[in-house]
């Protein structure tokens, strides 16, 4: 396995590989690897010849008074892991390698990055289209894979990939939990044993409004009331940020189920801010 830090080396490279008639896939990541991680590598390895990774917190993706300072950080373990998933090329670049100091160009879906985690995080999305189409020109990749816990982002990814004419396919895999259903999450590590031990009544509630769905309720608010009771007696020490229902391609807000479906939420639980989401079908 390669660790390049340079962008031109890195697009350089993957020209080679592209010449040879090799096939790539692009794994994007801010590092400090689970198992979620480590699943989208694996997928990585096998829709490809070669697999190219990013680790690279982006800062353009956080806020004011987020934790980019605080965010977890284990480059020598991540290398170790993306080497044993297979990884061809772990890119890790600093800032100052992405970013020109004047960098004044902003990759935005706005309408899609409006709601859901974009009413407390308004840059957020920017902040992700741009990093993530500026890993698309680099390595100009066939595949790139996103985890489905954050639906908003892969769905906006598509959408951008789509409207600017991107010849990258973009798949998105499966969330992957703990066993008692948290979704695995780089940021659990802050979760005190008191929180950790509430956590999972995020996964517990959505899929009583899933159930709900299945035996024929449709009205979207009945579903939320239904979360939202189930997390004030279960989920004391969280702090609700959203919960929404909307359409899984658009992020359009539903009132009533009346097709495909997506209940998706966030919740503050101390220092962890963790969000879920989970398909409903009627």
């Amino acid at each position: 396995m390669q660790t390049l830090a340079n962008p031109q080396e890195l697009a350089g490279q993957c020209r080679n590989w592209h010449t040879q008639g090799q096939s790539i896939a692009l794994v994007p990541t801010m590092g400090c690897y689970h198992a979620g991680h480590e699943a989208l590598m694996r997928y990585g390895r096998t829709v490809a010849t070669r697999l190219v990774v990013s680790l690279f917190v982006n800062p353009a993706q956080f806020g004011p008074g987020e934790d980019l300072d605080a965010y977890p950080r284990d480059e020598a373990r991540d290398e170790a892991v993306a080497e044993a998933c297979g990884a061809d090329v772990l890119f890790m670049p600093q800032p100052g390698d992405i970013y020109m100091p004047d960098h004044a160009a902003w990759v935005d879906v706005p309408d899609m990055a409006a709601g859901l985690c974009g009413k407390s995080r308004p840059t957020h999305f920017r902040g992700v289209c741009t990093v993530v189409l500026k890993l698309l020109l680099l390595t100009l990749a066939d595949v790139a894979v996103f985890g489905e816990k954050d639906w908003q982002q892969q769905a906006i990814i598509r959408r951008m990939a789509r409207d600017l004419g991107v010849q990258t396919r973009i798949e998105s895999r499966p969330v992957v939990r703990d066993p008692d259903g948290l979704a695995l999450s780089s940021r659990n590590v802050y979760l005190t044993v008191e929180e950790r031990a509430q956590a999972p009544e995020i996964r517990r509630a959505l899929r009583c409004a899933q159930e709900m769905a299945s035996r024929g309720e449709k009205n979207a608010a009945i579903l939320q009331q239904a979360v939202l009771r189930r997390w004030a007696e279960h989920l004391s020490l969280g702090r609700l940020d959203y919960l929404a229902v909307v359409r899984p391609d658009t992020l359009v807000p539903l009132s009533a189920i009346d097709g495909p479906a997506l209940m998706a939420c966030a919740v503050q639980l101390g220092r962890s801010r963790l969000i879920d989401n989970i398909l409903l079908h009627t």
